[in-house]
């Protein structure tokens, strides 16, 4: 049967993780997903549901972050619109050797793609690129490991052309992540985005000045490398994210997640860290800030 004779596939319902008591002292989310494409699930939260329920549980705004030329576009565009929103534009690494395929994906090759990441990151409320970096995961072959590391390599130019921060998505490529970061310079402000290492490369990444993001992942019970790595980084190194709609936290994993649930990642940290949620939220908003800039200046205003 061909794909156009199948029948269509039904939204699976969700059901999303009531709110967890609010914070006291406000907290931003610094990486996040809020797109609508894509999810094929009913009931999936508008942005604006999703931004609403995490105003009032104490996060006080969003990094709404790109991984392709779509996602990127629609990101620059809410940020534009709504204060609680800044954006990252990038090509997420595993897009980059769909753009470098022949033909290009939908037509546009890695070199144009990249030329249009660029001139979205000169918008005023983009205040990263990201996310970007290598993934060997998902990708084994040599062409396409070439691709990632010219696409990486090309964003870390972009930031620091338009001074911007840089989130990092590293799956199985510490070491060339880092040499690479070596290599070509890291920009000022370089973010891990849902660190996955331990506590050597850790202490590394602090120590060249970069900052590791935690995810919900550090909640889980298999996860001590990330606790440990969260010990040994000096408090100002360290921000949250919720990385939604992916990685919701301990005990709520089975659910879909949201910025809203960011209290549950940061409340497991700071038992961690063995200090008061209210001293390491104000630390991390503070840090948060020094990265990406502050959230209020005044949003474009743009018609829905």
């Amino acid at each position: 049967m061909s794909e156009s004779e199948a029948a269509p596939r039904e939204a699976v319902p969700v059901e999303y993780p009531p709110l967890p008591e609010a914070l006291t002292v406000g907290v931003y989310d610094n990486h996040t997903h809020l797109e609508p494409f894509g999810n094929e699930a009913k009931g999936q939260l508008d942005y604006r549901e999703h931004l609403d329920r995490a105003s009032s549980v104490g996060v006080r705004g969003v990094v709404q972050v790109g991984g392709s030329l779509e996602s990127s576009r629609w990101s620059a565009d809410i940020a534009a619109r709504e204060p609680r929103v800044l954006a990252a534009v990038a090509l997420h690494p595993n897009e980059a050797p769909r753009h470098a395929a022949s033909g290009g994906l939908n037509g546009v090759s890695l070199s144009d793609a990249l030329a249009e990441i660029d001139d979205l990151a000169g918008r005023p409320r983009v205040r990263a690129v990201g996310e970007t970096g290598l993934d060997y995961f998902r990708t084994e072959d040599s062409d396409g490991l070439k691709a990632q590391h010219e696409s990486f390599e090309a964003h870390i130019e972009i930031a620091k052309k338009h001074g911007l921060a840089l989130q990092i998505h590293d799956r199985d490529a510490h070491a060339q992540v880092i040499e690479t970061l070596l290599r070509v310079g890291a920009p000022e402000h370089t973010v891990f985005h849902c660190f996955s290492g331990d506590a050597e490369m850790a202490k590394l990444c602090a120590d060249n000045g970069w900052y590791l993001s935690f995810a919900g992942t550090v909640t889980f019970k298999n996860a001590g490398n990330l606790r440990e790595a969260l010990e040994v980084i000096p408090r100002g190194r360290i921000l949250v994210e919720s990385d939604a709609p992916y990685l919701t936290p301990h005990p709520l994993r089975g659910r879909p997640n949201s910025p809203y649930l960011l209290p549950t990642t940061l409340r497991a940290m700071a038992a961690h860290l063995g200090t008061d949620v209210t001293m390491l939220a104000a630390q991390i908003t503070s840090t948060t800030e020094a990265v990406y800039g502050t959230w209020d200046s005044e949003p474009v205003v743009v018609a829905d």
